[in-house]
């Protein structure tokens, strides 16, 4: 039996009247591929935010991997394995490639360090955390880059490093907000054969609006509308799923 990495139970949000997200209850399997899918104001970031912790909910429960997650801290979540890109490129420009993704690694690698005994430790000493640095950056194709400022990087590469952010956290389940937001055809396709590639057996959980791509990659997929779950299926289940046509899809082809 393919065990549940991510459950949500009646999971709500309401600013003031507006109820952003209502009553959401999904599931992700272990290895499993899931994109989520809606109109815009559909509530699909603000879900990410609940389960990430940047929002907490107004009501019900988020598990990871079992665990009641629901008033973790976002930061501790990143610990127990919970990953996450944004729809804004995430970088710290005025550092280096290799440092950006040093620094994601570190936040996860870096317990039962002695903080006194670290100050005085040269940076390359921390072996585990420098070989995941350089296995990353070989992951995302910019060790070559590795010395570079962020910010000089053009806009595909960083948001190729900002994949690279999320891998070095070594996540169990990862979680993509539009990856491809702004990207031209050929950009997307490349960011799209990475995440296959590098993720190819992570549960991965990705927001994205090509209708197209999403019925390409995905193993199932949750259709929202007005912060409510409309459908979850495979991709044959929701491109011929009569409400899903009517409220968003207007009328995907098999």
């Amino acid at each position: 039996m393919t065990e549940t990495v991510l459950e949500t139970d009646g999971l709500t949000k309401r600013f003031g009247k507006l109820t952003a997200v209502d009553d959401v209850s999904l599931s992700v399997a272990d290895g499993e591929f899931r994109s989520v899918i809606g109109p815009n104001g559909a509530g699909k970031t603000t879900t990410f935010n609940l389960i990430t912790g940047a929002l907490s909910p107004s009501a019900g429960v988020v598990r990871f991997k079992g665990e009641d997650i629901t008033d973790v801290a976002p930061h501790e979540r990143v610990g127990r394995g919970l990953g996450r890109s944004f729809q804004i490129t995430n970088v710290f420009g005025g550092l280096s490639v290799r440092e950006n993704v040093r620094l994601a690694a570190q936040s996860v690698h870096s317990e039962g360090i002695n903080p006194g005994e670290a100050l005085f430790r040269n940076k390359n000493s921390f072996e585990e955390i420098s070989e995941q640095t350089e296995t990353v950056l070989d992951q995302i194709g910019l060790q070559d880059r590795a010395d570079e400022h962020a910010e000089a990087l053009a806009y595909g590469d960083q948001r190729r490093l900002e994949l690279g952010l999320v891998l070095a956290t070594d996540p169990d389940l990862v979680m993509l907000d539009e990856p491809t937001a702004g990207m031209s055809s050929e950009e997307t396709q490349a960011t799209m054969n990475l995440i296959d590639t590098v993720l190819a057996d992570q549960s991965l959980m990705l927001i994205e609006h090509d209708i197209d791509l999403v019925m390409r990659v995905s193993d199932r997929i949750t259709v929202l509308t007005r912060g409510e779950e409309l459908a979850s299926g495979t991709p044959e289940e929701i491109a011929n799923n009569e409400d899903v046509r009517d409220a968003y899809l207007g009328g995907v082809r098999e």
